[in-house]
């Protein structure tokens, strides 16, 4: 028996961003939480030791626009760009970046972090998993920690093998789900592993003489279509493994990986101009950035038709855009275009059968690990994509300890997990605010000005948060009357309200630069009319978040207002949602 002996509501295995974001709202919904982390920070590839820079639906690459990923890790990734001013590329992958996610998790008493520590199996009861077995590096601790519903993020899904959760690794053939970027035969090939580096202008000619195990590319034609021209920082294409197993061939893929990254960096400087006469190497990654190893199979697996075709999934909880990113197998070593992304022409929908495991009753997936074939994981691995189904799952681990349920039993609730979702800032396509207990719902909705018909403030309560087809769902106020700028609520009759949820707008779309989003909302109040006097609830300054919520003593208001007194520096009043509960 390890040390700790209490029964979480929820254990999560692996502090990516899916593992953060499915334990910081299963915390904030409740559930006691255990968030197991095998390395001394959390972020996974997103991390100060690996240092991918974090994609999603809004990323450049995909061409679509307005699709920025909400919710938890929307909060993490403001709160990143208040504090981070770091000028390098991928500024947001540094250590910066890993105290937020840390101060982030800290801070929620219904969790308990565990870093350093290795979830190295399950402890089993016939088809359900009773506990998970880790070992701590540093204390020389050993836990066995006991838990109700376990979410696996590991990324290699070390929880849910060990448990003997059904799974696949490699490419299906492209006859098994008429795919056309799947290959003719089944393979057990992968998407290989990628090694980051950093560089520096260090102001003055700096010479680099390679070590004797670097690989040697002196020629232009020895690196083909692998473009090098940006040196600031690594390169993706440095990528190896794909025909070996990326979990036991781990140490040496990394190994070869530093051979190969060497050997590029002398290719650079030493090798042709390219720019880099000033340069020097100022970090090298020690850790392997994967991007497949299993893939655990749900009651339903996800494939390339299903997200080019956007198929509109009855039981949806979260959605992707990120173009099927597919890599050859060979890495660094195949003689052709590294990468062949192919576009997708509107977000897709993740259906929640992707995220529970078909035959371990109590276990959910989130990340690269979730029930998807090898070429619709293309997109889905991403890592926000990742991030909006790990809240999913920590939504649905705190249904099933509301309703002593499963996760497949959590079908039958899955109205009630969309709806919360939807509450908590998550999109979900094509789907709207329906909660009955939204009081704001049936109110009647007025402004001090409107930018014009498309920007009315009806827009604030009619259920969607963020634009959607031709529709911007949002209220916008005239930049020519300046601030402040008042939206107002009226209902039919008086109603008690003790929560206010706010929803501004941080600009979903393709952001670049690090600060505050010019269009959110920085000051404004709170004021309700009980009557006779219109009294003050809330004031707040300085704010850079998109959601808001607020809790006071209840009040009796038969109208509610929003002053908007300043922006982060738009020059109109920018609302999405405003909620009204008792």
């Amino acid at each position: 028996m390890g040390e700790k002996d209490s029964v979480y509501d929820v254990i999560v295995a692996g502090g990516g961003l899916a593992g953060i974001c499915a334990a910081i709202t299963a915390a904030r919904h409740g559930c006691s939480t255990a968030l197991i982390q095998d390395r001394p920070v959390l972020g996974g590839n997103s991390s100060s030791e690996i240092r991918v820079g974090i994609g999603g639906a809004s990323d450049p690459q995909s061409g679509l626009i307005n699709a920025g990923e909400t919710g938890v890790i929307e909060e993490l990734l403001m709160e990143n760009r208040h504090r981070n001013h770091s000028p390098i590329i991928n500024a947001h992958v540094n250590s910066i970046w890993d105290m937020v996610l840390w101060e982030t998790v800290a801070k929620e008493e219904k969790i308990d972090l565990y870093l350093n520590t290795f979830a190295r199996g399950a402890i089993m009861d016939g088809n359900r998993i009773v506990g998970v077995k880790a070992s701590q590096l540093g204390t020389e601790k050993s836990f066995d920690f006991k838990g109700r519903i376990v979410i696996d993020a590991t990324g290699d899904g070390t929880v849910a093998f060990d448990a003997g959760a059904d799974y696949r690794m490699g490419r299906e053939a492209r006859s098994e789900f008429d795919e056309s970027r799947a290959p003719e035969k089944a393979d057990d090939h992968t998407l290989g592993s990628s090694i980051m580096f950093w560089t520096r202008d260090m102001g003055r000619p700096i010479k680099y003489q390679p070590p004797s195990w670097a690989h040697d590319y002196p020629t232009e034609d020895d690196l083909p279509f692998r473009n090098h021209g940006r040196i600031s920082g690594g390169f993706w294409w440095i990528e190896y493994g794909g025909m070996l197993n990326t979990i036991k061939d781990n140490e040496k893929i990394r190994d070869e990986l530093w051979r190969c990254l060497f050997g590029v960096w002398d290719h650079i400087k030493n090798h042709g101009d390219h720019g880099a006469e000033n340069y020097a190497l100022e970090w090298v990654g020690s850790v392997p950035g994967k991007r497949e190893s299993r893939r655990f199979m749900g009651e339903y697996i996800l494939t390339q038709n299903d997200v080019e075709s956007a198929v509109l999934f009855d039981d949806r909880v979260a959605y992707g855009g990120f173009p099927i990113d597919l890599h050859p197998p060979k890495g660094i070593y195949e003689p052709e275009e590294p990468v062949i992304l192919t576009n997708l022409k509107q977000p897709y929908s993740i259906p929640y059968r992707c995220l529970y495991s078909v035959n371990i009753e109590n276990l959910m997936m989130v990340g690269r690990n979730i029930s998807v074939t090898h070429v619709a994981l293309g997109t889905t691995r991403i890592m926000a994509t990742c991030a909006v189904m790990g809240q999913a799952a920590g939504t649905s681990a705190y249904l099933c300890n509301k309703y002593d349920a499963t996760p497949r039993e959590i079908k039958n609730h899955i109205r009630e997990l969309q709806q919360q979702l939807l509450k908590d800032d998550c999109y979900i396509i094509k789907m709207r605010n329906e909660d009955p207990n939204d009081l704001a719902r049936q109110a009647k909705v007025s402004a001090s000005s409107s930018l014009g018909p498309n920007y009315k403030p009806e827009n604030i309560i009619n259920g969607v948060s963020r634009p959607e087809e031709e529709k911007m769902n949002i209220w916008v106020s005239d930049p020519k009357r300046g601030l402040p700028q008042e939206v107002e609520l009226e209902f039919e009759s008086p109603v008690v309200i003790d929560t206010v949820y706010l929803t501004f707008d941080t600009n979903l779309d393709k952001l670049v630069k690090f600060g505050p989003v010019p269009e959110c909302v920085k000051d404004y109040s709170l004021f309700y009319f009980d009557g006779n006097e219109w009294l003050n609830l809330v004031n707040v300054h300085g704010n850079y978040h998109r959601k808001r919520i607020h809790r006071f003593n209840p009040a009796k208001a038969y109208k509610l207002r929003l002053r908007v007194t300043k922006t982060n520096g738009d020059e109109s009043a920018r609302v999405y949602e405003i909620r009204c509960y008792s």
